[in-house]
């Protein structure tokens, strides 16, 4: 049963599916979009909204958590100094998932993580 459970696996280990939805968002924060499977593009868009809110707080802990998550350097600077100030009057919903037509091969709902 899945009781009190706030979030999808995308039926991957814990370690991979964190993997992947960082990977997303790394890609959201340099290309300012991402085309992907609707469930995927849910999950990446709470990653993402937490990162747009440590970027707000632009400290220097904040810093290390969303380095700790980014592992890149200039993507970090990036979301402090790019997307961060963006986003400094908006209280939440960063991002916005719209969707798309399914995809050619299986059908999948496909959908495009953006900034709004």
């Amino acid at each position: 049963m899945r009781h009190r459970k706030s979030f999808r696996t995308l039926n991957r280990e814990p370690k991979h599916r964190k993997m992947m939805l960082t990977n997303l968002v790394k890609e959201l924060i340099d290309h300012g979009k991402v085309d992907t499977t609707v469930a995927r593009a849910k999950e990446a868009a709470r990653v993402a909204n937490r990162m747009v809110t440590w970027a707000k707080q632009n400290d220097m802990a904040a810093r290390r958590l969303a380095f700790s998550s980014l592992q890149d350097k200039s993507l970090t600077e990036k979301l402090f100094s790019e997307i961060g100030p963006k986003f400094q009057e908006r209280k939440g919903g960063y991002t916005r998932v719209l969707k798309m037509v399914p995809r050619q091969g299986d059908g999948a709902e496909l959908a495009r993580l953006t900034w709004t």
